[in-house]
């Protein structure tokens, strides 16, 4: 009898191999075949038009591409909440208002002869986003092994930037500091009343809305970009200052979530936040964690976004019309109609180029100082409907159209498809040790979902407010450190990384 000895890494990988293929098979079936079929079992086609064909065909594409993330269990964090916010506001919510006719009651009177070529240009902006990722991956390829060491993770030679202890000690308690402030000029009742009276403070304590969308960022990322840089000290800090770093990071967390909680915050940035927390707790450190991790997100958005909306006003909403009745008329899911209207604004020949993403890159300028300062573009579009409302979505899709055209949206969609798989390729290798990247990765995929929903003008205050967190924590060139020779907790060149390495996945 002869025994024959397999060795134990081939069991891991033959192991990983069968958890890889399982978890894609029920994240398939589950978005891409059982919500498509209770979706059409459920909502009665009424006849408004054909253009749910094409929104369901979106469903179905884009949860494949969600279940084959899952399933490999890596962090491609940036095409996984591009490709999650697709498959909700462009596929899901459309397709079930289409089919019933109870389109968002914001964006009323859209005229069904819009949805065929409105779902096209939806699917035309995913297709040549997946054409630009693509791309990218070719030139990838090209490269040879060292891009594929780095696809794992642990190239020898790759760079990972640290982060400045005292950097970040001073950025977290500028951001303990002017929280207090914030909270003190809106009066802390505010912050656990409704939504709504929340806003009204804020909008009573800063008018010009530019200020006051930097003074509530800067009350929120400098505490969240500081915790994070903290939580990467701590992991090379001695026993005794380990335990003082997570007393301060403690202490940090409970005023962040005094500002942003359930109740009075917005639920894209209140997602934001604890996605953030949930990765600098571990969340992206093993294929496990980063599958259950997103499996989790993919079920938020899905059935716990509609219930966060019920503190919005002074009454608590607390019944609700079933899971696909959710969708119905339901304001919060208006992205796809204004690309509707975004499309018709450009049929109509008032495309006038650039001129909105000026307004965005330069949100900064008060405008008491410049007049001609243009609006926001959801603004833009719901006065040139004759909306009443005029806090609506201003998708990326929209933010293309209204900027250059059909051109532009082309363009801009493949640009951010070869643009986000560089981003997720820098990642990898800091969420497989730690980095200056990990904490860009906890706080920027998941923050795109606003940059997506739009509109711009309203999301670049945070945007660049968080962009100079980052940079002041971020150590010089010195504190570049290379894989094979950093000396860290989590020795990294003997330890392969969390997710499944390319021979795994080949």
């Amino acid at each position: 009898m002869v025994t024959v000895k397999v060795p134990q890494r081939a069991h891991t990988v033959a192991s990983e191999g069968g958890l890889r293929y399982l978890w894609f098979v029920l994240s398939a079936f589950a978005l891409s075949a059982l919500v498509p079929l209770l979706l059409v079992a459920v909502v009665n086609d009424v006849g408004r038009s054909s253009a749910w064909i094409i929104t369901l065909t979106i469903v179905i594409w884009t949860g494949l591409r969600l279940s084959a993330i899952i399933g490999a269990g890596r962090p491609m964090l940036f095409d996984f909440f591009f490709l999650m916010f697709c498959y909700v506001f462009m596929g899901l919510a459309p397709t079930v208002q289409i089919r019933s006719d109870l389109i968002s009651t914001t964006t009323k009177g859209i005229d069904s002869g819009f949805d065929v070529p409105t779902a096209v240009l939806v699917a035309v902006g995913i297709a040549f986003y997946e054409i630009g990722r693509l791309l990218r991956a070719l030139r990838e390829r090209g490269s040879g092994g060292a891009s594929a060491a780095v696809d794992d993770g642990r190239a020898l030679g790759t760079q990972l930037t640290s982060v400045s202890r005292v950097r970040s000690l001073v950025l977290l308690g500028f951001g303990i500091v002017f929280s207090a402030y914030f909270i003190s000029s809106i009066g802390l009742g505010s912050l656990f009343a409704s939504r709504d009276q929340a806003f009204a403070a804020r909008s009573a304590a800063w008018p010009d809305p530019a200020i006051r969308s930097v003074m509530y960022a800067l009350a929120i990322y400098p505490l969240l970009v500081g915790i994070g840089a903290i939580t990467q000290v701590r992991k090379a800090a001695g026993r005794g200052a380990s335990r003082v770093y997570l007393v301060v990071i403690l202490a940090a967390v409970l005023v962040l979530l005094v500002i942003i909680n359930p109740i009075s915050s917005a639920r894209y940035s209140l997602g934001t936040v604890l996605f953030a927390l949930a990765v600098y707790g571990g969340a992206m450190r093993t294929a496990l964690r980063v599958r259950v991790t997103m499996a989790s997100a993919i079920i938020g958005l899905i059935f716990l976004f509609p219930l966060a909306d019920a503190f919005r006003s002074p009454v608590v909403k607390i019944f609700r019309d079933g899971f696909f009745g959710e969708y119905k008329s339901n304001p919060d899911y208006d992205a796809f109609w204004q690309v509707a209207n975004a499309y018709s604004f450009v049929l109509d020949g008032l495309v006038h180029v650039g001129q909105q993403a000026l307004g965005s890159l330069l949100f900064w300028v008060p405008r008491a100082v410049w007049a001609e300062k243009p609006v926001d573009t959801s603004i833009l579009l719901a006065n040139y409907r004759g909306y009443s409302f005029t806090n609506l979505s201003a998708p990326l899709w929209a933010e293309f159209l209204v900027n250059g055209g059909i051109p532009l949206l082309i363009i801009g969609f493949l640009l951010t498809g070869y643009f986000l798989r560089i981003m997720d390729k820098r990642l990898l290798p800091a969420f497989a040790a730690a980095g200056y990247w990990g904490i860009v990765g906890a706080i920027f995929p998941v923050y795109m979902t606003i940059l997506l929903r739009g509109s711009f003008l309203q999301a670049t205050g945070a945007v660049a407010v968080a962009l100079a967190c980052l940079l002041i924590v971020r150590k010089p060139q010195r504190g570049l450190l290379r894989l094979e020779t950093a000396k860290t907790d989590i020795r990294l060149r003997e330890t392969p990384p969390p997710w499944p390495s390319r021979s795994a996945r080949d």
